[in-house]
C-alpha cells in the first residue's frame, strides 16, 4: 500500500539527510529497519498513536534549536556510587565516564562492535524493536536502528556491585543525538540502570531489552534540565520465564517528550512494572505510550502514571494490556492520572484492555482532577503556608508512582528532586 504523498515527501527527505552505516555484523539489522521505516513513514498526525502529540518536529531534517540550561543543581544520581558511562551530544566521552570494568557485567561500545563479523549483539539488535512494531507501527524506534552509530551493550553475567548510569549531557545548542543500547540479562542475574539528562537538543533512543529466565532488571531515568529539548524514547523489553522487570521515569522539563514502552511476556510466573512521575508548566507536552502483550501463564504487568500540570501544559497517556488465547492467570493493572493546577492545562488519555483468555484479572482507570480542597484547607489549617500545602499535596498525589522504586534511598532522592522543582516555581 502507497504512502499518502505528504508522508512519502517527509519520509525521503528525512532519510536522504542521514547515511545508513554500512559494513559488521549489524548491516543486516539496519537495512531490515530502513525497509520498515520506507513501508511505515515516518509519523503524523493522522495515525492513530500520533493523534495527541504532533511529531513534526521529532522527524524534521532541520533540528529546532534548544538552548543549553545553566544550573547549579547536582545531575540526578550523583550521589550513589555508580559505574558512570557519559554521553554528550550523542557521542561517548571517554575522558568523562569510567572504566568499563565492572564484576558481573560486560560492557561496550555500540561504535566499537558494530563493525565485527561476530559478536552476540547480532542477535538482538533491532530484533526487539522488530517485534515490537506489530500490532501498532513505531517508525521512529525503526529510524534508529537503522541509523545509530553510538549506545552501549551491556551483557550482565551476574550481580553487579553497583549500578550502570548512562549519563546524558546537552552541550550543542542544535544538536541531533540517535542512541542505541542492547542489554541482555542472563538466568538468575541481576542488574540496576540509571539514566539521566537532557542528551541533545533532539533525541532518539531505543533500549532493547532481553530478560532470560528468572533475570531481574531495574531501569530509573530521569529526564529534566533543558527545557527546549524534544525527545522520543523506546523501550523494548522481552521477559522469560521467572523474570521479573521494573521501570520508572521522572520528568521534569522538556518542551516536548514521548516515552514508548512495549513489554512483552512469553515465560510464565514473569512480572513487569512500568511507572512514571511527570511535572510540566507553561509550553511543555509529556506522552506516555505503553504497550504491554501478556503471551504467557500466571504473569503480572502494572503501569503506573502520574502527572501534575499547570500553566497549559498537555500530558499525554496511550496504554494498552494485550492478553492472548492462553494467558490465563494473567494479573494486568494499569492507571493512569493527572493533577492539574489551573483551568489551562489538560490530559489526554487512552487506556485499552484487549483480552482473548477468559481467567484474568485485568483492570484500567484514569482520572483527571485538581487538587484536594479538603486536604489543602486541612495543612493551611494547620499553619503551613498555601505553596507549601499546595507541593506536599502534590507530592502525595504522585507518591503511587514514585513507590514503584524498589531502592528507598533512590525514590528518597526522586522525592526531593521533585520537591525541589515545585518549591522553585511557588
Amino acid at each position: 500500500m502507497a504512502l499518502p504523498e505528504l508522508k512519502q515527501t517527509t519520509t525521503e527527505a528525512r532519510l536522504a539527510s542521514v547515511t545508513l552505516p554500512e559494513g559488521g555484523c549489524l548491516e543486516p539489522a539496519r537495512r531490515a529497519a530502513l525497509s520498515r521505516v520506507q513501508g511505515m513513514g515516518l509519523p503524523d498526525r493522522r495515525d492513530e498513536y500520533w493523534k495527541y502529540t504532533r511529531p513534526d518536529t521529532l522527524i524534521s531534517v532541520d533540528v529546532t534549536k534548544a538552548a543549553v540550561f545553566e544550573t547549579d543543581e547536582t545531575p540526578a544520581f550523583s550521589e550513589f556510587d555508580r559505574l558512570q558511562i557519559v554521553f554528550v551530544d550523542g557521542v561517548f566521552d571517554a575522558e568523562a565516564s569510567d572504566d568499563l570494568s565492572l564484576e558481573g557485567v560486560s560492557i561496550e561500545r555500540l561504535a566499537d562492535v558494530q563493525g565485527k563479523d561476530i559478536h552476540w549483539v547480532k542477535d538482538l539488535y533491532g530484533v526487539l524493536e522488530a517485534r515490537g512494531q506489530t500490532p501498532v507501527e513505531r517508525p521512529l524506534a525503526a529510524f534508529n536502528t537503522a541509523f545509530a552509530t553510538d549506545g552501549v551493550v551491556i551483557h550482565v553475567t551476574g550481580t553487579p556491585s553497583k549500578p550502570i548510569n548512562l549519563t546524558y549531557r546537552h552541550a550543542n545548542d542544535s544538536s541531533d543525538a540517535i542512541l542505541h543500547h542492547v542489554i541482555k540479562v542472563d538466568s538468575g542475574a541481576e542488574a540496576t540502570i540509571l539514566e539521566n539528562g537532557p542528551a541533545a537538543a533532539r533525541f532518539n533512543k531505543v533500549m532493547e531489552i532481553d530478560i532470560a529466565d528468572k533475570g531481574t532488571l531495574h531501569l530509573l531515568r530521569a529526564q529534566g534540565r533543558d527545557h527546549e529539548r524534544r525527545a522520543a524514547t523506546h523501550l523494548f523489553a522481552h521477559l522469560g520465564e521467572e523474570s521479573a522487570f521494573k521501570s520508572f521515569t521522572l520528568t521534569v522539563n522538556g518542551v516536548l517528550t514521548r516515552n514508548e514502552a512495549v513489554v512483552e511476556f512469553t515465560g510464565d510466573n514473569a512480572m513487569a512494572h512500568v511507572a512514571g512521575a511527570c511535572v510540566g508548566d507553561g509550553d511543555f507536552h509529556h506522552d506516555d505510550t505503553v504497550f504491554i502483550t501478556h503471551d504467557a501463564v500466571n504473569c503480572e504487568s502494572r503501569q503506573v502514571f502520574k502527572k501534575v500540570l499547570r500553566n497549559g501544559a498537555t500530558g499525554v497517556f496511550q496504554g494498552k494490556i494485550l492478553v492472548k488465547e492462553g494467558a490465563q492467570k494473567t494479573d494486568g493493572y494499569q492507571i493512569s492520572q493527572s493533577l492539574l493546577l489551573d483551568d489551562d492545562s489538560q490530559f489526554l488519555a487512552k487506556p485499552e484492555l484487549e483480552i482473548y483468555a477468559d481467567d484474568v484479572a485485568c483492570s484500567h482507570g484514569s482520572t483527571s482532577g485538581a487538587i484536594d480542597e479538603d486536604g489543602l484547607f486541612y495543612l493551611r489549617s494547620r499553619g503551613v503556608p498555601i505553596g507549601e500545602a499546595t507541593d506536599l499535596m502534590t507530592l502525595a498525589f504522585l507518591a503511587e508512582a514514585v513507590e514503584e522504586i524498589d531502592d528507598s534511598e533512590i525514590a528518597a532522592s526522586i522525592n526531593d528532586r521533585l520537591y525541589g522543582w515545585l518549591a522553585r516555581r511557588r
